[in-house]
């Protein structure tokens, strides 16, 4: 089981780095549209915020199988993320 600390910590990190390549590659492709740049990036810390809350949520009966149900979820999040950010 993951502490809250360290689930805390990689849902920042995996979330930031999604938002920073949301970036880079918007300055990689100026003649893009960065419109959907900013559609990603914001569907990121929508996803952060959500995933925050959820980890401190205090009336959990399986503290286990509630952290393993966050790591799933963040894991399809950013793979979907990931995947909207290669399709610019």
């Amino acid at each position: 089981m993951a502490s809250k600390r360290l689930l805390k910590r990689d849902v920042n990190y995996v979330l930031g780095d999604i938002i920073e390549a949301a970036y880079i590659n918007q300055l990689a492709n100026p003649k893009q549209d960065p419109k959907q740049t900013e559609e990603i990036v914001d569907e990121a810390i929508t996803t952060f915020d959500e995933l925050i809350v959820k980890i401190n949520q205090k009336d959990v009966e399986n503290k286990k199988q509630h952290f393993r149900g966050i790591e799933k979820e963040l894991e399809t999040k950013a793979q979907d993320l990931v995947g909207k950010i290669n399709a610019l």
